[in-house]
């Protein structure tokens, strides 16, 4: 199933969300993420679960990973902070918020076109070319959307390109619907 997103509405913007959990109940971690996204992003379409191995810190459990992709009339540090309150009624505790265990996390991914490089927030996510778990589901949903270039030596590619060069050691579909 591929996105179809409704470029002409006036103020919307196309988004892409990546979700994660590997504590507590994972799947209904995730199922209550996407139901807080869905109050700020509009037409959202979820990808399926993946159990995935944890990156960076290996000595904690595994998550389940999805991707969301919809359109949304916040900007993006607005859309950030909706998305932080998020985390944060799911329980979320930021002692290590790049690598460490979480209830929820919730990455902006895409936003548009836009290549945003500021201390909270950088678009397209820093890491997202190097990370199946967030490739997988989101080339199940939007595998023509291309990812712009954001540093030195990236071309602009497709989801689906970059999602066919991942290493998907680690990735496991567990769940087809959220």
């Amino acid at each position: 199933m591929e996105i179809r997103f409704f470029e002409n509405r006036p103020g919307s913007t196309r988004v892409a969300v990546a979700l994660g959990s590997n504590l507590g109940n994972r799947l209904e971690n995730l199922r209550s993420g996407v139901e807080r996204v869905r109050a700020v992003i509009c037409d959202a379409v979820v990808s399926s679960a993946y159990e995935t191995r944890p990156m960076y810190v290996e000595a904690q459990p595994p998550f389940l990973n999805a991707c969301l992709a919809g359109t949304t009339g916040l900007a993006p540090r607005a859309l950030l902070a909706r998305l932080q309150e998020a985390e944060s009624a799911a329980g979320r505790v930021r002692l290590d918020p790049c690598c460490g265990p979480r209830t929820l996390d919730l990455d902006i991914l895409l936003y548009g076109d836009l290549v945003l490089c500021e201390p909270e927030l950088t678009i397209p996510h820093p890491r997202m070319r190097e990370r199946a778990f967030v490739l997988v589901p989101l080339a199940e949903i939007a595998p023509e959307w291309e990812v712009p270039a954001a540093g030195s030596g990236e071309t602009v590619e497709t989801v689906a390109a970059l999602a066919g060069r991942v290493d998907r050691a680690g990735v496991r579909q567990t769940c087809l619907t959220l």
